[in-house]
């Protein structure tokens, strides 16, 4: 058997109170989009992620994660690179071209600028790394400028080129931000879950272009998205007299092959990859579509390295039998 209803007055008091519940609801609810629209006429910080990479650190990435970002005059943004491969946070000067990256370059390596853009001048950060000194290159990590002047202004990253550039929309303080520092985050985890999934994908193709080719050992592998910092094949075992040809088959990553202790400049050959027996060999600078073949004369074990990635793991080793 039913309930027998409340009297209409007590109903009516429940109408009532379940309305003035969903008035305040509504205004919790709507109480944060009126402290972001009060907070624009504050300046703020906002944050960008330069790269990311892998657990391993194999696969690196290209992108400035959110590569367009609203801000307004007054605000700064704080760039944390979030990998180990190398990274420039640049603005190029009216009616500068993107130079080629000249790691011997100062203006391409060091810092150049104020901490306040004036948005026709040289700016960058120099290298960065999240590896630091055991990149054994000087890189630092942050990078930060404040943008007192309003337009809109493209930034680029030197060492990786038309690969990797930015946006910044800069309006007039106390415009309402499109975005919020919490939207801003989640498109750049999306971004890295899915460059991260193009490396991978990437290696995998790579790997089985090794298997099939005998005698040869793929140096990394890179795309427009993403780079595979390891030799593909790594691990060979070949006779004495035998001859193994590394290739790099990316499109804007160079790599060494070197053998026995590093040279002060990696960058230049020496040694003879001919006759092979031990010591020290390097290939110097083994650019995009390059080869670089040693012939082994003497039995025993030799390791190497790329002496521009091996802090990311980029090694390997060639056992040479009798």
């Amino acid at each position: 058997m039913s309930s027998p209803r409340p009297p209409r007055p007590l109903r009516r008091l429940r109408w009532v109170l379940a309305a003035l519940c969903a008035v305040t609801l509504a205004v919790a609810f709507t109480a944060p989009a009126s402290a972001t629209s009060a907070s624009t006429s504050h300046a703020r910080t906002w944050r960008v992620s330069v790269g990311a990479e892998s657990h391993d650190m194999a696969i690196q990435t290209m992108a400035f994660m959110p590569g367009t970002i609203w801000v307004n005059a007054g605000d700064s943004i704080l760039w944390t690179v979030r990998a180990g491969e190398f990274h420039t946070v640049t603005f190029l000067a009216s009616g500068q071209k993107l130079p080629e990256f000249n790691p011997f370059d100062p203006m391409h390596v060091k810092r150049q600028g104020g901490s306040r853009y004036d948005g026709h001048s040289y700016y960058n950060s120099g290298l960065l790394s999240n590896q630091g000194s055991n990149s054994g290159f000087p890189a630092g990590s942050t990078y930060t400028l404040t943008f007192p002047n309003t337009g809109t202004f493209t930034y680029w990253c030197l060492v990786h080129g038309m690969f990797m550039k930015g946006t910044v929309h800069v309006r007039a303080a106390g415009t309402k931000y499109p975005f919020s520092q919490a939207d801003y985050n989640r498109q750049a985890d999306h971004k890295k879950a899915a460059d991260l999934r193009d490396g991978h994908r990437l290696w995998d193709a790579t790997s089985d272009k090794a298997d099939a080719a005998k005698g040869t050992v793929y140096a990394g592998a890179d795309d427009d998205v993403a780079m595979v910092m390891r030799f593909i094949n790594r691990h060979v075992t070949v006779h004495v007299g035998d001859s193994i040809t590394w290739k790099d088959p990316g499109m804007i990553v160079p790599h060494t092959i070197t053998f026995g202790p590093e040279r002060s400049n990696i960058f230049v050959p020496y040694g003879d990859p001919k006759h092979f027996a031990g010591g020290q060999l390097n290939s110097g600078l083994l650019l995009p579509g390059h080869d670089f073949t040693v012939t082994f004369t003497k039995a025993g074990k030799y390791s190497y390295i790329c002496g521009l990635h091996d802090f990311l793991g980029m090694v390997g080793t060639v056992v040479v039998t009798s």
